[in-house]
């Protein structure tokens, strides 16, 4: 490959990182201004204090003991294990957020909580750095894959959810298979695919690819569903920084909820 064309792709790649890593602390900072509650307890349910208390297997203990972090009514499925949800949401949040559900998976749980009443929702906040410098994205699709294996194991009639916000939209590609998306990470198996029932994210950087999940992810491309405000440079490449603040505010959020309700019927 010429040395100029090869230049050039790092300039555009360095340029690409150098948009979201200055993102990041305006989403600090204008996150409590957007949705100030989005900041206290934005685990949904209890997911941060547990994933604060120690190892992920400590996490699943403390979940399963005390019946699961539940955010809707109604009585567990079919075949599923008592403590166990109808429906998890598995969602990770944007740069620079504090541990928990974030701006945006707050308000999607609730949105979908109340889409799905009569049923058990939970809800997991995926575990991950959210660093500015955008390497901590493989390491969550892993958290966020080995979360769902062993929810799947345990509640054989749970479906899931799964998301994210920013830097969390690409932990959600890389889980669902994206390659070039980020930094290493698991992938969720072919075998657990159908139990994912819908994949909602915001701000998707992949678009700075000029892709979509439906054209990068064809197993998922029939049950993905992305939001890219007008102007938003993390997605679209434009220059309206607060584009991409604007999620938890704009209808997107309930949009998203009523697509995975639709999803899982």
């Amino acid at each position: 490959m010429p040395k100029r064309r090869v230049g050039a792709r790092r300039a555009a790649g360095r340029s690409r990182r150098l948009v979201l890593i200055g993102i990041s602390a305006a989403v600090v900072a204008a996150g409590a201004v957007v949705t100030p509650q989005a900041f206290a307890g934005t685990s949904g349910n209890g997911t941060t204090a547990a994933a604060e208390r120690g190892s992920f297997l400590q996490r699943l203990r403390d979940r399963f003991s005390s019946g699961g972090a539940q955010t809707g009514g109604g009585n567990a499925g079919g075949g599923n294990a008592a403590g166990c949800s109808d429906v998890e949401l598995v969602f990770a949040r944007g740069t620079g957020e504090p541990q928990g559900l974030g701006i945006v998976g707050r308000p999607l749980a609730q949105a979908l909580a109340a889409g799905l009443d009569g049923q058990k929702v939970g809800s997991f906040a995926v575990v991950y750095d959210a660093a500015s410098n955008q390497r901590s994205a493989g390491p969550g699709a892993t958290n966020m894959t080995e979360h769902i294996e062993s929810v799947a194991q345990s509640c054989p009639e749970t479906q899931f959810v799964i998301g994210g916000y920013s830097q969390g939209a690409s932990v959600t590609d890389i889980a669902i298979g994206i390659r070039g998306a980020g930094t290493a990470g698991k992938a969720i198996p072919a075998a657990l695919r159908e139990r994912v029932a819908a994949v909602v994210v915001y701000g998707n950087p992949l678009g700075l690819r000029r892709q979509t999940i439906a054209q990068a992810s064809p197993d998922f491309a029939g049950k993905a569903i992305e939001f890219c405000n007008n102007g938003d440079p993390v997605c679209g490449g434009g220059n309206t920084f607060s584009a991409h603040l604007a999620y938890p505010r704009n209808g997107t959020v309930q949009r998203g909820a009523d697509f995975a309700v639709g999803k899982l019927g």
